[in-house]
């Protein structure tokens, strides 16, 4: 396990990604954490925002925590909120938002009500701040997702396929399409560090094929790399069957069985990775503990299938996985953007 100490490296780091969020002095930053979240994180956000000439106070809220049922993991979800009004009119009020909670406020159901206060939020992933220091965002990346978005708003349909025997079909009509670079300038908005993904939250029903999870693709829910080929049919955004043997089919089929919901099964969002400087072998690098995997979700030519919420399709459940995929070739509209894994140009 790494140290979590103020690093010289960390506190740049810090300090670079809020420069790009347009901060200048005197403006307020709001650090969000809670009981669970890495102290070094919040740390790290209060220093780099008063170098920058801001005004910054910490909201720490406890952990909630559920005794009975499946534990929750990467749901983008945070429950530390709680509804509690004046933590939100506070947040709300603030010109940035640098969120440090352990799952983050990108589905939590206060993140509306603080984006239409006027302020704009940063989820910082709960990464180990060396991985953070790796892939703060450089100026190619931003265009490039921008370019990748609006291809992604202008298709009529996304297929996925691959030599390990996926063949997937996803109609983007109603799909809400989106993306991120790893900071934000604009008032009511919401991003994450790391970042560089293009992304797509299909509408009901749109969602068909079949999806081969292969050796060395991930489940980051499990934060594991899978060994034995599971394979997913899916009719109607569902899953309705996850064929495979060995260890890694049994924990899917035993965790999404788990949350009794039939949404479980249900596509979030799919998309594809951007940043070239984002690596698939890191998690090998890091202890669970240590390591978000917000990176792996990223890493330049990965295909993204994620289950569980998915607002625009009106489902909502906390059961999710995260299932960043290698060497798939995804088109849009027949013209190829990622050819078995590599991102066209």
């Amino acid at each position: 396990m790494l140290q979590d100490t103020l690093e010289p490296l960390w506190l740049d780091s810090f300090q670079a990604v809020l420069s790009r969020c347009g901060l200048v002095p005197g403006d307020t930053v709001a650090v969000l954490s809670e009981s669970q979240s890495r102290p070094v994180l919040a740390q790290l956000a209060l220093l780099a925002a008063a170098r920058l000439g801001c005004k910054p106070f910490s909201i720490c809220l406890p952990t909630p925590f559920e005794a009975a049922g499946p534990v929750v993991r990467s749901t983008g979800a945070s429950t530390a909120l709680q509804g509690i009004a004046p933590v939100v009119g506070a947040l709300a009020a603030s010109t940035l938002v640098v969120d440090c909670t352990v799952e983050g406020l990108m589905h939590a159901p206060e993140l509306p009500a603080i984006l239409a206060g006027g302020a704009r939020v940063i989820y910082v992933s709960n990464e180990h701040p060396e991985a953070l220091a790796r892939l703060v965002p450089g100026d190619a990346l931003e265009p490039l997702v921008k370019a990748h978005i609006k291809r992604l708003r202008g298709a009529r349909d996304m297929r996925v396929t691959s030599a390990a025997g996926s063949d997937l079909t996803i109609s983007l009509a109603g799909a809400t399409c989106g993306g991120n670079w790893g900071y934000t300038t604009r008032p009511g908005t919401m991003t994450h560090w790391p970042g560089g993904l293009a992304l797509a939250f299909p509408a009901a029903g749109c969602v068909n094929g079949t999806l081969v999870l292969a050796e060395g693709d991930v489940n980051l829910t499990f934060k594991r790399y899978i060994e034995r080929p599971i394979t997913l049919r899916i009719e109607d955004d569902y899953i309705r069957a996850i064929e495979g043997s060995g260890v890694d089919a049994d924990l899917m089929r035993s965790y999404i069985a788990a949350w009794g919901d039939r949404d479980a099964y249900a596509v979030s969002h799919v998309g594809y990775g951007l940043n070239a400087h984002a690596r698939w072998d890191s998690m090998a690098l890091y202890d669970k503990r240590d390591f978000n995997g917000t990176e792996l979700r990223a890493f330049s030519g990965n295909f993204l299938y994620s289950t569980g919420a998915n607002e625009v399709a009106g489902r909502y459940t906390r059961g999710h996985f995260d299932l960043p995929m290698r060497n798939c070739t995804v088109a849009l509209d027949g013209v190829v953007v990622v050819n078995q894994g590599q991102v066209e140009t």
